[in-house]
């Protein structure tokens, strides 16, 4: 599937990619504020920096000069993060002020983006929260006596709903009352809750019965169309791992379009450089493989792995693949 990127998305995720001066790509050593949002092991996660002009006197005053972020994931996860930087340093904020920056303003800032994509703009926006309060601790701002919240306690506190994202309760609640999401999909589009597994879908205190605490019963009365436009039966919620698994395409179509990418979209890349990728397994829709020529062994393979092997792949394939490498 290939996502309806807006060309301001587009130029920013080359443009830091390629490493052009003025890009955010990268980490602020011995930052004044730090935070962390996501999971690696899923497939997206950003770690944000930021340094601040130190005021004298008043560390509320404090100004953000410089803003960093590393983060594993796709075309606009990378461009949602830009956009983030990009807003506060031109913003010229205190980190306080910063908090005001939402993931709409993020999407704005890209004039638009896919609905299957906006939990890349909410990523950096709590991974900014995070920094912030880390930015308060180190500062000995008291967040709570200024009537900030930033809802520290919801990674501390509370029951894990979503095991692969490790997201809470409150967390969840919060962000389904916020962003007025309505259904399981709409969670998992906004927030990625629900996104890997899938097992918090239907299970007792999962998405489901958090939808139909906070909104009613009676919206999970109405019949919530799949990826295929179908809706799903009862019955069949203990298949759905399974069915969600489904490429549309028999083995050997898939396998035929990976390959497919990867000589179109990947090797010029690589072997620009004297690299190479092969595949050596698929399993599903995990993608094993192996780097070759200057590629093998490279410091940065791992980024190379998601920017340039598993983004393309995504976009142009099923975006629930991941690459592995072996």
């Amino acid at each position: 599937m290939a996502w309806e990127y807006s060309e301001k998305t587009k130029q920013l995720f080359m443009d830091a990619v390629h490493g052009k001066p003025g890009t955010h790509l990268g980490e602020i050593e011995n930052p004044d504020g730090l935070g962390e949002h996501g999971s690696i092991a899923c497939g997206d996660a950003m770690r944000f920096t930021f340094r601040v002009d130190r005021h004298p006197t008043d560390p509320t005053e404090d100004v953000i000069t410089e803003a960093r972020y590393l983060t594993f994931g796709c075309t606009s996860a990378i461009a949602a993060s830009e956009a983030l930087c990009a807003i506060i340093e031109q913003g010229h904020f205190t980190p306080i002020q910063a908090l005001k920056v939402t993931n709409q303003n993020i999407v704005d800032f890209l004039e638009g983006l896919p609905s299957q994509k906006i939990h890349c703009s909410v990523m950096g926006a709590e991974a900014l929260e995070a920094a912030v309060f880390n930015w308060a601790q180190l500062r000995g701002v008291d967040l709570q006596k200024l009537g900030v919240d930033i809802h520290a306690h919801e990674q501390e506190e509370g029951r894990i709903v979503c095991k692969c994202f490790s997201l809470t309760e409150p967390y969840l609640r919060r962000k389904i009352q916020e962003l007025n999401l309505r259904t399981i999909p709409e969670i998992t589009n906004a927030v990625k809750a629900g996104g890997a597994c899938m097992s918090c879908h239907h299970a007792p205190g999962g998405l489901q019965d958090l939808l139909d605490d906070i909104w009613g019963k009676n919206l999970s009365q109405l019949p919530i169309l799949n990826g295929r436009g179908m809706a799903p039966t009862p019955g069949l919620a203990a298949n759905a791992k399974s069915e969600e698994l489904d490429t549309g395409m028999s083995p050997y179509q898939f396998s035929k379009k990976i390959e497919d990418v990867l000589e179109h979209h990947v090797r010029p890349l690589l072997k620009k450089d004297g690299g190479d990728v092969e595949i050596i397994d698929i399993k599903g829709t995990l993608i094993y493989c192996r780097f070759k020529g200057a590629c093998d062994g490279c410091a940065s393979a791992a980024q190379t792995l998601k920017l340039l092997v598993e983004d393309p792949l995504k976009e142009h394939v099923d975006e629930r693949i991941r690459v592995i490498q072996v």
